[in-house]
């Protein structure tokens, strides 16, 4: 394994990670509400009264995001190095992991850990150990 140090950007990540917990502390403050990206587009489908707009405000925050970065700065090139095949089988993975879990990686990552929840400690320790063992697997063991 190699690391490009010379691509190492701590300040922007800094920045962002810093970016992330502030607009969770404000929604969680203001509304009340846990920043869990799965939750809240979930909540799209089947909204309850008056829920909506937010939620959509949120979802269009997330995509218009990278318009504005792309309007000041170049946006990072994109690379994927999978097939469709494996893009909908783990999107659909993921999906079902969210809903076992009660949550995702930024409801139960970003603000359950923040709130020292044990179940979303539980669950983060989960993802992060499932993403740990299938990059192994196939770039270890089945890539051979």
């Amino acid at each position: 394994m190699h690391i490009d140090m010379s691509s190492f950007t701590p300040w922007p990540a800094l920045a962002g990670g810093g970016l992330i917990g502030l607009g969770a502390a404000l929604l969680l403050l203001l509304d009340g509400r846990t920043a869990g990206v799965s939750g809240i587009t979930g909540g799209i489908i089947h909204p309850a009264r008056d829920d909506l707009g937010w939620r959509l405000a949120f979802v269009a925050g997330l995509i218009l995001a990278p318009v504005c970065y792309a309007a000041f700065a170049v946006l990072p090139e994109l690379r994927i190095d999978a097939g469709y095949g494996t893009l909908i089988a783990a999107g659909l993975l993921v999906g079902l992991g969210t809903r076992y879990a009660s949550g995702c990686t930024s409801g139960h990552g970003v603000c359950g850990i923040a709130r020292w929840s044990p179940r979303s400690l539980a669950a983060t320790a989960a993802f992060m150990g499932a993403g740990f063992a299938t990059v192994f697997l196939l770039r270890h063991v089945l890539a051979s």
